[in-house]
């Protein structure tokens, strides 16, 4: 079956001719018609758009002016503008926001003719871990329909577990790639800070997000990475650093590499059997040739406090700009201008935006701005030292769970906000650190759920963490496994 095959399968079939790129379009679209009723892992499929675009990218193979991705089919989270397709950010504030431009990352991926099926439904302003906090409503899990997909990129990862497209885009402010990743099975990358342009792509914190790919496997997230990638001139933040050859660098051996196990990812908030899948992540590296080290990150623990206080101040200033005004949601019949501010706001965002609005602009309030705001970063700053201290000491990566238990039911814990938050204790000082990380599939609970392994790396490290991730999946299969649904119909 097609939807089985990874992105290089699928490119290699359409340049050999096997099916044409709108047969693959085709395939995927009817994929989504008859199992994304159940998933809600999409809010927009672009069907029109896409059979043009594979169209377009038939004619192009058969001119020979093909790129590595021509053909392939992609989905984009709805935080990323996409020119005359709503763009919603999951939010009621932007149900009938129509973009008039691309996003860097959109852009990209249409001049290497790629294939838009779509939006990926996400947590609404890519605030929570669950993909509970939609506007449209929860995604749920392929692999456990009760359970959660984690988010905020959780209609990506929901998506591409059940092949409803090969490949996706996420995005990562605290884990919104990597903790969707693992509790679906798939392979995501959060690359380093300013490694992907940030143009159009809806802000939640500036400082902190970060897009990068979700695919099945390491490959497949390189050969997105390769066009993801790169300097752009209207993003300040975005880095000129030189964009290496991910494919290139993918077979090389990882013997000698210096693996190390931070003892403060393996504390009592870790499920056992979790622990004992990343330890057999461990032994199967070093069968390859790496080395494992113990290190300590003991500022760890704190990361979650330090990011709850920032990525909230960023949000209450980014979020601003949505007043009822100029576009996105307005109530109806205003009485004065207070009005029109104070009901569009309060019937425009949901209950987590308005609560992390709230406490930014608490923590950037006059008299508690030196208490809360520049103690957090502080501590995020002794963080990214940390982390630098580990790598300077001839550690090449890192290996950690991803996230401290498997995908847990729809409702679980959105009574309890500092639960749902832990649900990120291990991704988010990656994100104050700017560093790159990868999740990547590592095995099964005792439930049937997906585990995932997290690779950290030095900055501008993202090709070996690839290369590692590749190498390990070469001698697994955990990244090839489906879920039933995936294959519940005939296509």
């Amino acid at each position: 079956m097609l939807h089985h095959r990874s992105l290089m399968q699928l490119h290699d079939s359409l340049k050999s001719g096997e099916f044409s790129s709108l047969e693959l379009t085709t395939h995927y679209l009817n994929r989504i018609k008859q199992l994304d009723g159940t998933l809600n892992s999409i809010i927009t499929v672009s069907e029109d758009i896409a059979l043009e675009q594979a169209k377009e990218a038939d004619q192009r193979i058969a001119d020979g002016k093909a790129s590595a991705l021509t053909g392939l089919p992609i989905l984009h989270k709805d935080i990323f503008c996409t020119k005359g397709i709503k763009t919603s950010c999951g939010s009621r504030m932007l149900d009938n926001f129509v973009s008039p431009y691309n996003a860097f990352v959109v852009q990209q991926c249409q001049e290497a003719g790629m294939v838009m099926l779509g939006k990926s439904n996400m947590d609404e302003f890519a605030m929570g871990s669950s993909n509970e906090n939609s506007f449209y409503g929860p995604v749920h899990n392929p692999w456990a329909l009760n359970n959660i997909p984690g988010g905020s990129s959780g209609g990506s990862a929901a998506a591409v577990a059940a092949r409803l497209t090969p490949i996706a885009t996420g995005t990562d402010t605290g884990g919104s790639i990597r903790q969707p990743a693992a509790l679906c099975g798939i392979t995501g990358l959060k690359p380093s800070y300013g490694r992907v342009s940030r143009y159009g792509m809806i802000a939640y914190a500036s400082s902190l997000d970060q897009a990068g790919p979700m695919a099945q496997s390491a490959e497949d997230c390189a050969m997105l990475l390769q066009t993801m990638a790169g300097h752009d001139p209207r993003d300040s933040t975005c880095s000129k650093q030189k964009v290496p050859d991910y494919l290139a660098s993918l077979g090389e051996s990882i013997k000698g590499k210096r693996i190390g196990l931070p003892k403060e990812y393996f504390s009592e908030h870790l499920d056992s059997h979790i622990a004992d899948t990343i330890h057999a992540v461990a032994k199967q590296l070093e069968s390859l040739g790496a080395t494992l080290h113990e290190v300590s990150l003991p500022n760890t623990c704190i990361a979650p406090p330090a990011y709850y206080v920032l990525a909230p101040a960023e949000c209450s200033a980014n979020l601003a700009r949505f007043d009822g005004v100029r576009f996105g949601y307005r109530c109806e019949d205003p009485k004065d201008l207070n009005d029109l501010y104070e009901r569009s706001r309060s019937e425009g965002f949901g209950p987590e935006v308005k609560r992390r609005i709230l406490t930014g602009t608490y923590v950037l309030s006059s008299g508690y701005y030196d208490a809360y705001y520049l103690k957090a970063q502080a501590i995020k700053q002794s963080i990214t030292e940390g982390f630098l201290s580990v790598f300077n000491n001839n550690i090449d990566c890192l290996l950690t769970p991803t996230a401290p238990s498997t995908a847990f039911p729809l409702g679980n814990k959105v009574d309890d906000p500092i639960a749902m938050y832990l649900s990120d204790i291990y991704t988010i000082a990656v994100n104050l650190a700017g560093l790159p990380a990868l999740s990547m599939p590592a095995g099964f609970d005792h439930a049937g759920l997906p585990i995932g392994a997290q690779l950290i790396g030095p900055h501008w490290s993202e090709a070996m963490l690839l290369n590692v991730a590749h190498q390990y999946q070469k001698t697994t299969d955990w990244h090839q496994q489906i879920p039933d649904f995936a294959d519940s119909i005939n296509t």
